[in-house]
Formats: C-alpha cells, sequence, structure tokens
C-alpha cells in the first residue's frame, strides 16, 4: 500500500507540472496563432497547413516506432534491466535515423510528385510553397531523431525537465512571431525557416539532458539484430495504426483543398489549433499515467493496471468536458474574441472536433495497455482498418455535393465505433472486466453530463446574444461540470481523497 500511495503521489506531482507546462504553451499558443494568422493572411495560413500536412502524412513511420520505443524503455526500466534498456535506446537511435532517411525519400519522391501534381496552390505563391515543403521535411526529420531523448525522459518520469523544454519551445515560437513583425523577406518562406530551427535547438536541448542524467544513453555504433526485429515487428503494427490515423487526419485535409482550396485548409488548421489546445488537459494527465500502466503490466499487478486505466478515461472526460462544453456552447463569440478575422466554417469544424477529439482520447490508456503485452497485431490491425474508412467515405460524401464540416461528422461517427471496438478487444488482453468500465467510466460520465448541461444550455437560449451573456453561459458550464464531476463522476474515495489535498493545502496557507 505505501509503495502504491507513493506511485499516485508520483503521477499527481507529474501531472500537475505537466498542467503548468500545459496553460502556460496554451496562453503562448492562442496569441501566436492569432499574430501568424493575421501576419500570414488567411490564403498562406492555410498554405502553410496544407503543405505541412503532405509531410505529416509520412509521419506515420514516426509514430509507429515512437510508440514501440516508449513501450520497449518504460518496459525495461519497469524490470530494472540496465543492460538490456542500454541496447534499446541504442537500437531506437538507429530506427529512428532509418525512418528519418525513409521520410526524406519519400518527401521528395512521392510527396513532391503530389505537391507540384494535386495540390491547389495559386501559382504566385508556387515557390514559396515549395520551400514550406523543404523545411517541413527537415523539421519532420528533426523531430524523428529526437523520439528516443523524448521516450527516454517521460520513461524516467521527469516531468519536470519535459515541461521547462516544452516552454523553451513555446518562448521561442513567440519569438518568430516578433520576427516575422521584422522581417522584409516572404514571410511564409521565413515563418517555416525559423520553426525548423527551434526544432533543431530544442532536439540539442533533449539530447544534452538525457545525456548527462541518464546512463542509458550512450550511442555506440552496433546492431542487436534480435532486439532490433522484435521492435520492428511492434513497431510494424503499430505501422498499421498510425498509417490509418495519419491518413485520415491529413487525408481529410487534402480532401478539403481539392474540393474547396486553401482558404478552407485556414479554417481547419484553426479547428486543429483549438484541437491541439484542449487535448493538452487530457495529454498531460495520460503522459503522467501512461509509464505506471506499462510497468504495473511489467510487474503483473493487473488489479492496479485496470484501476489505471479507468482513471484515465474517466478523469480524461472530466478535463475535457470542463474547457470543451463552454466553447462548445459559444464557439462564435470565442472565435471572434480570439482572431477578429474567423474564416468561413471555423466555427462547425471546432465544434465536431472537440467532440472527436473527447471520443478519441477517452479510448488513449486502452493503446498504451495494448502496447504493454506486446501484442498489437490484432488490435492494430482491426482499429486501423475501421479507421481507414474515414478518408474513402469522405470522399465519396464530397464526390455527391456535401458540405466541408460533412468530413467531420463522418469522422466523428468512425471514431465513435472505433472506441467500442478497442474497448471490446482490449478485454480479453488483459482480462478486464466490461462490466466495471461501464460502471466506473461511461455511466459516471453520463450522468455528469445529463446532471450538468441543462442550465447552460437553458441560459444560452434565455440570455441575448451578447459578450457578458458568453461569459456567463461559459462560467456556469463550467461551474455545473466541474460539481457533476465532483458529486458524481468521482469515486467516494476519490473524493475523499481531493478532501485531503484541499484540506493540507488550507492548512498550510494558515
Amino acid at each position: 500500500m505505501p509503495e502504491i500511495s507513493s506511485t499516485n503521489k508520483r503521477i499527481a506531482k507529474n501531472a500537475l507540472l505537466l498542467y503548468f507546462r500545459m496553460l502556460f504553451m496554451m496562453l503562448v499558443s492562442l496569441y501566436t496563432s492569432r499574430v501568424v494568422l493575421a501576419t500570414l493572411g488567411v490564403e498562406d495560413f492555410g498554405i502553410y497547413n496544407v503543405v505541412g500536412g503532405v509531410i505529416t502524412m509520412f509521419s506515420f513511420f514516426n509514430g509507429a516506432m515512437s510508440s514501440s520505443t516508449q513501450r520497449y524503455i518504460t518496459f525495461e526500466l519497469g524490470r530494472g534491466d540496465f543492460d538490456q534498456l542500454q541496447k534499446v535506446f541504442q537500437t531506437s537511435v538507429n530506427i529512428h535515423l532509418l525512418v528519418a532517411l525513409l521520410i526524406l525519400f519519400l518527401g521528395e519522391t512521392i510527396g513532391l510528385w503530389f505537391f507540384y501534381e494535386k495540390m491547389v496552390i495559386p501559382a504566385s505563391r508556387m515557390t514559396a510553397a515549395f520551400w514550406v515543403y523543404q523545411f517541413s521535411i527537415i523539421t519532420m526529420m528533426v523531430m524523428i531523431v529526437s523520439v528516443p531523448y523524448n521516450a527516454a525522459i517521460i520513461a524516467h518520469e521527469k516531468m519536470s525537465i519535459f515541461a521547462y523544454i516544452s516552454i523553451l519551445e513555446v518562448l521561442l515560437k513567440l519569438g518568430i512571431v516578433y520576427l516575422l513583425y521584422l522581417t522584409r523577406s516572404d514571410k511564409l518562406i521565413m515563418y517555416a525557416a525559423l520553426l525548423c530551427a527551434t526544432q533543431l535547438l530544442i532536439r540539442i536541448v533533449y539530447g544534452h539532458y538525457c545525456s548527462c542524467h541518464f546512463k542509458e544513453v550512450r550511442y555506440y555504433w552496433g546492431w542487436d539484430l534480435k532486439l532490433f526485429k522484435e521492435m520492428l515487428y511492434f513497431g510494424g503494427w503499430n505501422l498499421w495504426g498510425g498509417f490509418a490515423t495519419v491518413l485520415f487526419s491529413q487525408g481529410i485535409n487534402i480532401l478539403l483543398n481539392m474540393f474547396f482550396g486553401p482558404f478552407v485548409n485556414a479554417a481547419r488548421g484553426i479547428a486543429v489549433q483549438v484541437q491541439g489546445a484542449v487535448t493538452q488537459f487530457s495529454t498531460n494527465f495520460q503522459t503522467a499515467l501512461n509509464p505506471q500502466i506499462t510497468k504495473s503490466y511489467a510487474l503483473g499487478d493487473f488489479t492496479y493496471m485496470h484501476s489505471l486505466i479507468f482513471r484515465s478515461s474517466k478523469f480524461t472526460f472530466l478535463l475535457l468536458a470542463v474547457i470543451s462544453f463552454p466553447i462548445l456552447l459559444e464557439t462564435e463569440m470565442i472565435l471572434q474574441l480570439w482572431l477578429n478575422m474567423v474564416p468561413a466554417y471555423t466555427v462547425v469544424f471546432v465544434r465536431l472536433m472537440l467532440c472527436i477529439t473527447i471520443i478519441d482520447a477517452m479510448g488513449g490508456a486502452f493503446m498504451v495497455a495494448a502496447q504493454s503485452t506486446g501484442r498489437v497485431r490484432f488490435y492494430q490491425s482491426v482499429v486501423g482498418g475501421i479507421l481507414l474508412a474515414i478518408v474513402p467515405v469522405s470522399y465519396v460524401v464530397l464526390r455527391l455535393g456535401a458540405a466541408p464540416w460533412s468530413v467531420f461528422l463522418i469522422h466523428f461517427c468512425v471514431c465513435t465505433v472505433a472506441f467500442f471496438v478497442r474497448l471490446f478487444i482490449i478485454r480479453s488482453m488483459i482480462h478486464l472486466s466490461l462490466y466495471s468500465y461501464f460502471h466506473a467510466v461511461l455511466l459516471r460520465c453520463l450522468y455528469v453530463l445529463l446532471l450538468a448541461m441543462p442550465l447552460p444550455i437553458g441560459l444560452l437560449y434565455i440570455f441575448p446574444a451578447t459578450l457578458w451573456a458568453g461569459i456567463s453561459v461559459c462560467f456556469v458550464s463550467v461551474l455545473t461540470i466541474s460539481l457533476s464531476s465532483y458529486r458524481v463522476g468521482l469515486a467516494e474515495g476519490e473524493r475523499k481523497f481531493i478532501k485531503e489535498k484541499i484540506r493540507m493545502f488550507l492548512s498550510k496557507s494558515n
């Protein structure tokens, strides 16, 4: 019991550090997004999002191997095998170097062909878009070779360093906004070049910290072919899931470009910014929790592992609900205050993407649990196959003349199906009780919604459409969701834990 209590405290501490990082990054990112949109203009902003998205399409190679690296490093830390841990790190560096070279090859062949032949870009901006494309390739390669170092920091649960370096990164991006004002050269090219330079500097900082603090972070040229094949096999099935994720994400972006042009891509780019900011609320909690899910499996502690999965799904929903529902209710007002210049379709894009985010994030722990077992073939093949349906269905719907927002509605429906499929698959992999999950997670989340939402929705229709009315609706929705989460969303032990922490805080203050 003392060991579990200590682990829970470490999870809470790491989550708080990541939330501090998130709040700072979110505030700065929201400001920089507004300034970048105003500085580049809607057309160039849309070009940057869709051109960078072509390279992001190839990032599923990196995503697959990133999951493999994270799993193996965390697993060996849980077992305490230092020699094997060092081999895992060395092998992961070799793999990511190969992935970076593969993306360079694909980007300069298939990607370049797609750039010139299929993308809808004004002729006057083609040269600028080309340089954005090249800088995006370099940026992606730098991010890829950084993965083993990031994985080591998270596996060691050094969230304070992770937070500090992320804050440095966002401050550098704030500096980029200032430099955009000063430059007389092409602002779109300059923006892509400065982002590339920022990523390179952050890579150096991560590498320096890891080499100074983690003994296993020592690279020696060599190949452990058995481990190499094992990690590639594990990553190979993650590759399928990653391919599906990137394809439906960037595939939707490219479909919108092909059917509607860069102005609709700008609207999607804004919606992605909002989605990214909101997602941080759940990602930070899950990042703090995920290493313990893997370590508990390595130790054979399934009871604790199940409790972590329940908490991950439930707390993810509650955290996202607090921030998402005020935005869902007052999307138009919030976007007007934030951007002044709101591209067409942005409001409906934001609302649908937030709904997708909530469903998708609740199942995040399922993937971590599957990876912990090392048996991801069936999980990834089934879930990836379901998600791949998004793009062809969206293409058919758009060919029939549907509005741009229809692709996000399709995305939401498919993600909902995929969530329940994930749950049923993971049940047999880790002996998870479906009844316990429905009772401890889904029913409690439903009760929170039924209790919290009637009042703010009623006020939305009663109040006139003014700034103060919108602020009032947002405040009431946050209040009702918070109170409902505490009363019906949390279990008795969780409420008791919060009360004790509040008492301790108040006693220290006095």
